[in-house]
Order: C-alpha cells, then structure tokens, then sequence
C-alpha cells in the first residue's frame, strides 16, 4: 500500500465529516467539531476562500450562495462575476452584494494583463472594489510598471502560474526570478495543480518562496504532467497534507482559495468534497 492511499485513507473519516458541514452548514455537533478543532489550530495564520473561477458557469447571485453553502468567507472574483470593464457604481453594486451574503471580496483574477491599459485597468478596478490582492498574470515588460502601480495603490499582486504549456510564468520559480528585487507586495499565487503539472513540488516552492507568497489556489490533479487535470482533492497525485504542514511551517498568513475546475456544469458536489478533505486535514494535523 503506498504513502498517498495510506494517507487518503487516514484522513477519510474526518474529511467525509468536513464535507458534510461544507454542504449543510456548521450546525449543532459538527459546529462545535469545527470549533474545537479551529481551537486546537490558533496558530494557523491562513483562512480557507474560493476562486471564482470555479463557478464560471453560474451567476453571481448563485455563486456567493454557494460559497456561503460551503462554509467558506472570502472569496476572489474572476471576471465572470465581476467584469473588468463595469463602472464604479456596477462594482459597487456587487460589493455591496457581497457584503449582504457576510462574504468577504479579497481579491480579484486572474486578471491577464498585456499592456499598460489593462495595468490600469486592473489597478482601478481593484481599488474600486476594495480588494488586497490582484491575483494577476503581467506581461515581463510590464513588471516594472506594475512595480510602480503597487507603491501608488497599496494593492498587491500575486502572479499566478500556468503549468508547463505555460511560455509566461510556468512555474512559481519562473515568476520569483522576474519578482524578487521588486516591491515585496508584489508575490506569488502559487496554483498548486499546475505547479505539479509542471513537475514541481508544491510544497517545495511553497518553502522556497514564502518570503513572496500572498496567494495561494489550491486544487488535485490526475497525473504530475502536462496531461493532469483537475479532480477532488484527496483523489490525485498531490500531497496536500504535505502542502498544508507546509503552509503551517511558513506562517502563510493570506487565504487558500479552492479553484475547482472540473465538472463546470455541477461542481459543488466535488468542491464540497475538496473542501472537507482539507477541512478533515487540517483538523487531524492539529
């Protein structure tokens, strides 16, 4: 028997439980599972939030009931849900959506960014909606602009990397060279799927960077190459106990947002269980 099922297998009872809570909401017993559990962790600095993205094919309104549904409060837009071109009162209108589900909108992406007018763009935007961290992807000869944006707004970005069919930011490496003697609030969001798509230990450039990272997605992938896909987490190849004792061992104070990608049409089923897996985790490591 190997490692990775000897593991599944150790955290299956608790993560069942987790995913429970993540469908029904933290009531009764499993609130105060939870809460005991969240006791034991007082040290974790990290909160569990969702990337949008994983609901593109649903409104706004259905995505921030769903993400309540999850037990989860933070969440970072893509554009599907908030796009890049409303006006200040449409952003503000959707902030305030966010708000009255007691959501929190921390961050927004991945926001592509090509030239200096969706630099801009990006920036007002965020500034607009009140979030920490643009989750971003600038082209190399726009770092340096970005470098400036980021002293003028107070906003930061984290470059998200693509896996290995990837020619701009493949890996959390590629991204660090390019970053490391800007503006510290300019970091990494390490994509943990296409970080061992590409070969890479997540948990390895997690350790390495920590120093610049500010945001993390957290997914599984079927196989550690090019041909990887999204699955639950639990039931791929990435050791995300490891990731999470990784993330403990840093002092990774921003949010692990679950990017779910499969199953577009319904995917709260594998979410939930995605999110229980790391909740059972978490509550076993503590």
């Amino acid at each position: 028997m190997t490692e990775k099922i000897k593991s599944r297998r150790q955290f299956l009872q608790v993560a069942g439980i987790g995913a429970a809570a993540s469908l029904a909401g933290a009531n009764g017993a499993l609130s105060q599972a939870r809460g005991a559990a969240a006791m034991q962790m007082n040290e974790r600095q990290f909160e569990l939030g969702l990337a949008s993205y994983t609901f593109r094919k649903f409104s706004l309104d259905d995505t921030l009931a769903m993400t309540k549904r999850l037990g989860l409060k933070y969440i970072a837009f893509k554009s599907y849900h908030l796009p890049l071109e409303s006006t200040p009162e449409q952003i503000s209108e959707v902030v305030k959506k966010v708000e009255d589900a007691g959501l929190e909108l921390y961050g927004g992406g991945v926001i592509y960014m090509k030239n200096e007018g969706e630099v801009n763009q990006a920036f007002d935007y965020a500034m607009a909606a009140g979030m920490k961290v643009i989750i971003g992807v600038p082209n190399h000869d726009l770092l340096e602009l970005v470098d400036e944006k980021v002293q003028e707004y107070d906003i930061k970005v984290a470059i998200h990397n693509h896996g290995p069919t990837d020619k701009v930011y493949p890996t959390p490496a590629s991204a660090y060279e390019r970053i490391k003697d800007l503006d510290k609030r300019i970091g990494l969001c390490i994509d943990i799927g296409h970080t061992q798509r590409a070969g890479v230990d997540p948990s390895v450039s997690a350790e390495n960077f920590a120093d610049r990272l500010l945001d993390v997605h957290i997914k599984d992938v079927s196989q550690a190459t090019a041909k990887g896909g999204t699955v639950e987490i639990g039931r791929g190849v990435i050791d995300i106990p490891k990731f999470l004792r990784t993330l403990l061992k840093i002092n990774y104070s921003g949010i692990t947002s679950f990017e779910y990608e499969k199953d577009a049409d319904d995917p709260l089923a594998g979410v939930a269980e995605s999110v229980g897996y790391v909740r059972g985790t978490l509550a076993a490591i503590a």
